[in-house]
């Protein structure tokens, strides 16, 4: 049995691929989460995490949120630190916010949410390259003023598809765990 150890920034991130993992992953792919307080947390405990990982046949993932920062800059740094740790990591940076993977696909936020209406809202030339937007959280409570984080990623999560999402971040993140994936399962 293959164990895919995602290391993430923050909760959220959790309950979101908590959603996704299951319809993207062959069943025979355990998951793991190592969840920091943040990026900082991330960037300051990984490596140390890590090289402490005993487990055999164990990938692992780093997601961590672009925000304002240059994300090969970001990118580059967390590659380093596995080097550091002597480990192969596959990192992925949500462009601007992991919630721009929801924005890139209002049909799911709407979905989510029992409001079909905010699907329709997909079409407006802003929405069409989400992870282009300053802060997709802030479009999101937009929808629906009550929206938290967490919350919106466990609901959010489950109705995600890999072909209608506008979020280039979003693809190129699938595309790789399951390339990840399929070439360790042969």
């Amino acid at each position: 049995m293959i164990t895919l150890v995602f290391l993430l920034e923050e909760p959220s991130a959790q309950d979101a691929l908590e959603g996704i993992l299951p319809r993207i992953l062959p069943p025979e792919v355990h998951t793991e989460y190592l969840v920091f307080e943040g990026k900082q947390d991330l960037e300051k405990r990984m490596t140390r995490k890590l090289r402490a990982w005993l487990r055999p046949n164990s990938l692992f993932v780093v997601l961590r949120d672009q925000d304002s920062g240059d994300c090969k800059v970001i990118k580059a740094g967390l590659i380093e630190r596995c080097r550091d740790a002597e480990r192969e990591a596959l990192v992925r940076i949500a462009c601007r916010e992991l919630e721009a993977w929801f924005v890139g696909e209002l049909e799911a936020v709407g979905e989510a949410f029992d409001q079909p209406n905010i699907g329709k809202q997909a079409q407006k030339a802003k929405f069409r390259t989400p992870d282009n937007l300053g802060s997709p959280v802030k479009e999101l409570r937009r929808f629906i003023p009550t929206y938290q984080k967490r919350d919106g990623a466990r609901k959010i999560g489950h109705y995600l598809d890999p072909s209608r999402n506008r979020s280039r971040s979003f693809q190129v993140f699938v595309e790789g765990v399951q390339r990840l994936v399929q070439g360790a399962v042969k």
